[in-house]
């Protein structure tokens, strides 16, 4: 790929590789560096083969993971080997520069610093130096005079105001040999509106400022006049000057002390404002807590009363079902002409729980409605569960609402698997009330 006239600041290596150098108007020659080398050098080839293990070859990857460039780089591992003197990211630098980067890497922490990659690409501690991309060779020129400069002279250097690009500059180049203060940063930054965006790129033909806002012959200081001269006053000075003196000295010192005084009355008031102001922020937030406080107090007392106007839940539902057949039912099958209880249809086996507390006053077979079990309670009710396939309690046995204390089936006079439950004001038969009634009034939803 063609490289434009570019500049970069000089940067020392200890690596032995190939570097390109670009000048100003000409292609980049690929020259290899003579530096002191290392036994982790790994060619560019391999380079580019860990880059596309690592990337897919896109030197220029920032996929927000945390790792940046062609090589992967972690931010922390680009600034610790160098990198910023590149760029601020390894995504942002060069292909060569993250090669460069990455050399001082592989000789710090070896090609584990790429476990997966180093492997298939054939990254290894002391592999060849890597080789700069193939280039035209730069012809030789034909006498000392192609190397002259083909626009005006320049000045001497240290004195020269202006400076005239030539082939071969760079910035960093003429900024060393012009001793411009600042280096070649400064000298940018003058001729900026020149230069152009690039910093890199400057052009044959270009006329660069070395001093801005310097003049060529620099002004001699004038003397000081007699009366800027200090220390003691000739002896020969009249009175009447001393006391005129005395008065200018009076009446400044006067002025000094009013603007003293000024100054201070008005800082007064300013902190007399500011108190104010904050007296004022802090009534008022004063005020906004107490009327969230309020709030707060009259929410709490609104939930109070609303949990206290909500029925108390005593009661459990014996299943976890909804009824079949109604309380009242009327129909020959029953011996009192109606349907004392209300069934629940569940299979056989279902848990059933005790409606409220109280005591198991029987459990075992009763006749049609085969094996029950009847539990008094302490409001006087009594509640009946029937055609149960097993029982968990026995006769005088204390229970809680909601406990287990039989399993659902179909023994007895039954058409089928369901649990048929009664609540009654005694112990005997008839005496029987609506037991989903019942349920509801201690706060069951069935």
């Amino acid at each position: 790929m063609a490289v434009r006239g570019r500049h970069r600041r000089r940067q020392q290596s200890r690596f032995n590789r190939a570097s390109l150098t670009v000048t100003a108007g000409g292609a980049g020659l690929a020259l290899p560096l003579v530096a002191a080398g290392t036994a982790d050098a790994a060619s560019a080839d391999t380079w580019a083969k860990v880059a596309a293990c690592e990337s897919s070859g896109d030197w220029s990857v920032n996929t927000g993971n945390g790792y940046y460039g062609g090589l992967q780089f972690k931010q922390s591992t680009w600034e610790a080997y160098g990198g910023s003197a590149y760029a601020g990211r390894a995504d942002l630098a060069t292909k060569d520069q993250q090669i460069a980067v990455a050399e001082k890497v592989l000789d710090g922490q070896g090609p584990g610093a790429w476990p997966a990659c180093s492997q298939k690409a054939g990254l290894t501690r002391g592999g060849p130096a890597p080789v700069a991309p193939e280039a035209a060779p730069a012809p030789r020129p034909a006498t000392s005079q192609a190397a002259t400069p083909t626009t005006t002279p320049q000045s001497k250097a240290g004195t020269a105001e202006m400076y005239t690009v030539v082939r071969g500059d760079t910035l960093s180049q003429i900024a060393d040999d012009q001793r411009v203060k600042g280096g070649w940063q400064r000298l940018y930054q003058a001729n900026r509106a020149q230069v152009g965006a690039d910093p890199d790129l400057i052009v044959p033909g270009q006329r660069l400022q070395l001093k801005p806002g310097a003049t060529a012959t620099p002004q001699s200081r004038p003397a000081p006049k007699a009366k800027d001269r200090t220390g003691p006053e000739p002896t020969g000075k009249p009175a009447a000057e001393k006391a005129a003196d005395t008065a200018r000295a009076k009446a400044v010192a006067a002025k000094k002390a009013a603007e003293a005084k000024k100054a201070a009355e008005a800082k007064k008031a300013e902190e007399a404002k500011k108190a104010e102001e904050g007296r004022k922020a802090a009534a008022a937030k004063k005020a906004e807590q107490a009327a969230a406080a309020k709030k707060a107090e009259a929410a709490r007392k609104a939930e109070q009363a609303k949990k206290a106007a909500a029925p108390r839940t005593t009661l459990s539902s014996p299943v976890d079902a909804g009824p079949s057949t109604p309380y009242r039912a009327s129909g020959a099958s029953w011996s009192k002409g109606y349907h004392t209880g209300v069934d629940f249809p569940v299979p056989t086996g279902t848990s059933v729980k005790a409606a409220a507390s109280g005591t198991v006053v029987s459990a075992g077979w009763g006749g049609s409605y085969g094996y029950q079990v009847v539990i008094k309670h302490a409001d006087g009710k009594y509640s009946q569960y029937a055609h149960l396939s097993a029982l968990t309690v026995r006769g005088g046995q204390s229970v809680q609402a909601g406990q287990r204390i039989a399993r659902s089936g179909s023994t007895g006079n039954s058409t089928g698997p369901h649990l048929h439950f009664e609540v009654r004001t005694g112990p005997g038969f008839g005496s029987d009330i609506d037991p989903l009634a019942y349920l509801r009034g201690g706060g069951v939803k069935v």
